[in-house]
């Protein structure tokens, strides 16, 4: 079993994966804007997304296989399993950023009756089957203004996780305030499994303030001169500009990038220098992907992917402070678990009952049948646990 700091790590489901910001925030072990985020505690068991580019970039980066397909028609049965490794049917953690098009302010907001509105409801169908610890979402933040008519579509999907048996807590981020240089709001919801004694989690305050804000100077600027491809997926649309329209403006060198959107189609924002638009490179770095993740298999798919996908930073904070709960809760189940092995070796031990034998013989001596005879001369019950011999026959006389 594969541990880190003396703790196993938790196994991980995936869900909506895309290119796998979100499970590289969770994994850890990676260099962004010259930070080293240390590994953590998880490791993705299981992944699954429906886009074939965003599964091959997950694959070629974390060198592991991804399952390809709706996660409808898995949980449905209707898709072959010949090829694809099964869902496990425990995990400690789900991961899962649904699709957000429907609920987003940028798009129509058709919300429950988009065509991937309702796809939250795999994830509570993932979350009712494999029973984690600890679940997390994310989505963009018109999940909380967004309605069926009458509720809210954030307390909609909250109840439905709940009636699980789940603490469910949400909370509203800006990237930004996570060393993230891009304005980018997400709502983050988290949920701990009730029947695993499990308080509510506290959701973690951002470690830094907007003076502390990174700017895309600070993040891009030493690739402003750079020629195309000098590094990975450093390369530009060649869209011309239209004034007036989404992605058309410039951005500023010395403040946080506007929000990488997955529906670029070579409309990203320029660069400040006024020469060329904004390359997928600097894109992922606005996202605070490290240069050794490839985007696959071309720009345009590069930018759709980047703008999909969870900041790794922004997950990795949060990934940490979830880490330090199950580890605090762990511990507390640890010294349970411990207290109640050690009563039982106690108990079943051949020296306890030798000592009982002894007190009977000097306390009550008309009594010359040892008790528990059959204990005495038979292998203690947690001699699985151990691999103790068995002991040897015990002279009880005659």
């Amino acid at each position: 079993m594969k541990k880190t700091n003396g703790f196993k790590k938790n196994s991980t489901i995936s869900l909506f994966t895309g290119c796998g910001g979100l499970d590289l925030g969770f994994v850890g072990g990676f260099k962004s804007l010259g930070e080293k985020y240390a590994g953590l505690d998880f490791d993705v068991k299981w992944a699954n997304d429906v886009d074939d580019s965003s599964c091959l970039s997950f694959e070629k980066n974390f060198k592991t296989r991804i399952v390809k397909g709706d996660i409808r028609e898995i949980l449905n049965g209707e898709r072959s399993k010949l090829f694809d490794p099964p869902m496990p049917k425990k995990a400690d953690v789900v991961l899962g950023g649904f699709p957000c098009q429907d609920f987003s302010l940028a798009g129509k907001r058709r919300g429950f009756k988009g065509k991937r509105g309702l796809l939250y409801q795999a994830m509570v169908a993932v979350v009712k089957k494999t029973r984690p610890k600890v679940f997390v979402a994310e989505n963009v933040k018109g999940l909380l203004s967004v309605t069926d008519g009458q509720n809210k579509a954030i307390d909609i999907i909250k109840n439905d996780f709940e009636k699980l048996g789940y603490h469910v807590k949400h909370r509203v981020y800006n990237s930004a305030d996570f060393g993230v240089p891009q304005a980018r709001e997400r709502v983050i919801i988290v949920g701990t499994n009730k029947r695993k004694k499990l308080p509510p989690f506290k959701m973690p305050d951002p470690p830094f303030s907007k003076k502390d804000w990174t700017t895309l100077r600070q993040a891009i600027g030493d690739l402003e001169n750079d020629a195309e491809g000098a590094i990975a997926n450093h390369y530009w649309s060649k869209a011309k500009i239209f004034p007036g329209t989404q992605g058309n403006t410039f951005v500023s060198a010395d403040s946080i990038g506007p929000t990488m959107r997955a529906e670029h189609h070579g409309n990203i924002e320029w660069h400040w220098n006024k020469k060329r638009r904004l390359s997928a490179r600097e894109a992922a770095r606005i996202q605070s992907f490290p240069d050794d993740f490839i985007f696959y298999p071309s720009t345009s798919q590069a930018y759709r992917q980047i703008g999909n996908a969870v900041p790794p930073v922004m997950a990795w904070y949060i990934a940490k402070s979830i880490q330090d709960f199950l580890q605090k809760h762990s511990k507390k189940e640890s010294r349970r678990f411990t207290l109640i092995k050690t009563e039982f070796l106690k108990i079943n031990s051949r020296s306890f009952w030798k000592e009982q034998e002894s007190y009977r013989s000097k306390n009550f001596p008309g009594l010359n049948r040892p008790i528990h005879r059959r204990r005495l001369n038979s292998r203690p019950r947690c001699s699985r646990w151990l691999n103790w011999p068995a002991p040897e026959r015990l002279s009880t006389g005659t």
